[in-house]
């Protein structure tokens, strides 16, 4: 008996239905990689667009989005959200009436004191919006008109691992597609020799206390497995085992190539897994990035002035800078999303000792990016987000010294902010108590901000979904979603 009659046997009814369905993704499928079929030779060039594209329900404003995320939660009231009031609260207790009952984390919940610790740095108000900004961060100042800033981010995840779930996949249980898959899902590919989603993880200057960031982030969930993130190293190969090992030649590996898709194929026509086709299409993908890889991620051809734009750490290799740079040149070459985290945000100790070196990795960076998509006219249709799982508690974590104080997780409110893509320059949105502990006008909940962020990408966020176990899933789930339309240009 072959394997495959042995496959048959055990086969699922759900198997079995799901087969004779399986011609039109194979169709599609057709579309994707052979626009010439199959073809073998490498195609290069910027398509006008992936006919796998879903249909738009309007003129997308965002064709890219590049994600910047600060893995751990950055302190709000330490960067942008100013809260001048709480110099007189030094080291008094945060009132019960402000705190009501707040579910706290095992890091806190034993502690006798809540002391309020002020943040020790100066705040200026920059651009036309006024926006408070805070000295640590003096080039991401001079753009606030640049930029659409959210003060009213909340959520209900107050631990890591579930929060960074939450607002990447916008589920606190880990498996959903991220946001990276559904626009890879939504808009398809602009470039045949480059992934459609790409991740990259910055190397901070400072890992005092890092969180775990897994793939399992940036898969694609229930969506095709093409819509997955594709990892870029920070050192060595770009990707794993993208060049021909020693003594194969680009001919044995195309020969080669041919003869498993042959299998795969037959595979396919005996089993009908349409998983098959996914793994056909990263085999010929990954052979077309041997040339288009390479070229993307050396940046020894670029002029001095974007060293200068970016800072000189864009010329090291897995830096923030360096990444920030990579997607820039990534963007250009018809990327649709970037995903760039950077760790090391997570505060529970020696803030006044870290959160300097943390800014610096990301200001000047940060500035580069949106002033240089400015400058090659690319940033109306780029869409660029910052911003952390959530934020950071106004009181202490441990004891308070004003040179060594900690904060705790956050999440009834925290900063984010987005620049182009059809976002609104110059937009302060949402204001939190005098404490930054509380929502007091405009919150912004996660499936709030997806639903913005699909509609500036040309989707309504109700009808852009993909059937999976009998449900049209949806990235904003089945709670109510709401399209911020303050924040839409």
């Amino acid at each position: 008996m072959s394997l495959f009659d042995d496959y048959a046997r055990y086969e699922t009814r759900r198997q079995f239905f799901r087969r004779g369905g399986n011609a039109v993704g194979w169709a599609g499928l057709a579309s994707l990689l052979g626009r010439e079929g199959l073809a073998p030779a490498a195609r290069a060039g910027k398509l006008e667009h992936d006919v796998n594209a879903i249909k738009t329900h309007f003129a997308p404003k965002a064709k890219h989005v590049i994600y910047l995320h600060m893995v751990g939660g950055p302190s709000q009231m330490d960067l942008y959200d100013y809260k001048p009031k709480m110099a007189e609260w030094y080291d008094k207790d945060l009132p019960e009436s402000v705190r009501q009952g707040q579910r706290l984390t095992t890091m806190t919940s034993g502690q006798s004191r809540f002391p309020i610790a002020p943040s020790k740095y100066k705040f200026a108000q920059h651009g036309k919006s006024g926006m408070w900004v805070s000295e640590m961060l003096p080039h991401t100042a001079k753009m606030v008109d640049d930029m659409c800033f959210i003060r009213s981010m909340h959520t209900e995840a107050i631990n890591h691992e579930p929060a960074i779930s939450y607002i990447q996949t916008g589920n606190q249980i880990t498996g959903k597609p991220c946001l990276g898959s559904w626009v890879s899902y939504g808009l398809g590919s602009l470039n045949d020799n480059l992934p459609t989603f790409v991740v990259l993880v910055a190397r901070p200057s400072n890992t005092e206390q890092l969180q775990a960031i897994s793939a399992r982030i940036w898969s694609s969930g229930y969506l095709p497995g093409q819509h997955a993130g594709v990892s870029f190293r920070t050192s060595g190969d770009p990707i794993l085992f993208i060049n021909n090992p020693p003594g194969v030649s680009s001919e044995v590996r195309r020969d080669t190539l041919d003869g498993l898709r042959a299998l795969n194929e037959m595979n396919y026509r005996q089993v009908g897994d349409p998983e098959t086709h996914t793994r056909i299409e990263q085999y010929e993908l990954a052979f077309r990035m041997q040339a288009s890889v390479p070229d993307l991620t050396n940046t020894a051809g670029e002029p001095e002035s974007t060293y200068k734009l970016y800072g000189e750490d864009a010329k090291k290799p897995g830096s923030f800078a360096n990444s920030a740079l990579l997607a820039r040149r990534m963007v250009e070459r018809g990327v649709r999303f970037v995903q760039i985290y950077h760790n090391n945000w997570d505060h529970h100790g020696n803030v006044a000792g870290r959160m300097p070196s943390q800014c610096k990795d990301v200001d000047q960076p940060c500035y580069g990016l949106v002033q240089d998509l400015k400058a090659r006219g690319l940033l109306d249709e780029t869409l660029v987000i910052w911003g952390g799982e959530f934020g950071r508690t106004i009181y202490s974590q441990g004891g308070l010294s004003h040179d060594n104080y900690g904060r705790d997780h956050h999440p009834r409110c925290f900063t984010m902010w987005m620049a182009g893509g059809g976002s609104r320059p110059g937009t302060v949105y949402g204001e939190t108590d005098e404490f930054s502990y509380n929502i007091v006008k405009d919150p912004v909940h996660i499936r709030d901000f997806h639903a913005s962020i699909l509609q500036l990408l040309g989707y309504d966020h109700q009808r852009f979904t993909y059937r999976y176990q009998g449900l049209d899933q949806k990235l904003t789930g089945v709670e109510q979603a709401h399209v911020i339309k303050a924040l839409l240009a």
